[in-house]
């Protein structure tokens, strides 16, 4: 089944626009996409939409559940249409690349917390830190070729 974003949008009661269902298929298309990102492919297709309007597209869609804001430390915030199942990351530490890594425990929230101060938990945010497979390559080859 493809993309319908108009489907989509009206499936959470927000309005359809023209910038709404761009922005949703950048998310989709570029997992992981920063706001940045996000801009520039909104803006090769509607070159006069502002930076504002699609923050504000992307705020609406994280509030109704169309997309995911992920934030891992010392990054810029990234966007994912991949939601709902709680999934983590994984980050590179030398490029910044980011993959999905499927819950640790098989459902969500994935961990219990111990002594959980009487909340109720209903999701867990894991980010595991190490670095991409291009990143070890690269590194080997330039120790290999001194």
């Amino acid at each position: 089944m493809g993309f319908d974003g108009e489907a989509q949008l009206r499936a959470v009661a927000l309005r359809v626009t023209r910038v709404r269902v761009a922005v949703l298929a950048a998310v989709r298309e570029h997992p992981h996409v920063s706001t940045g990102r996000v801009i520039s492919l909104v803006r090769a297709d509607h070159p006069t939409v502002s930076h504002q309007a699609v923050y504000d597209v992307l705020r609406a869609l994280t509030g109704a559940g169309l997309v995911r804001r992920i934030e891992p430390a010392g990054a810029a915030a990234r966007y994912e249409s991949r939601v709902g199942d709680n999934h983590h990351h994984v980050v590179c530490r030398s490029c910044g690349a980011i993959a999905d890594v499927d819950c640790a425990a098989g459902h969500a929230p994935c961990l219990t917390a111990s002594g959980g101060h009487g909340f109720v938990v209903d999701e867990a945010e894991v980010v595991y830190w190490g670095r991409c497979p291009d990143c070890i390559d690269r590194s080997a080859n330039s120790e290999g070729s001194r």
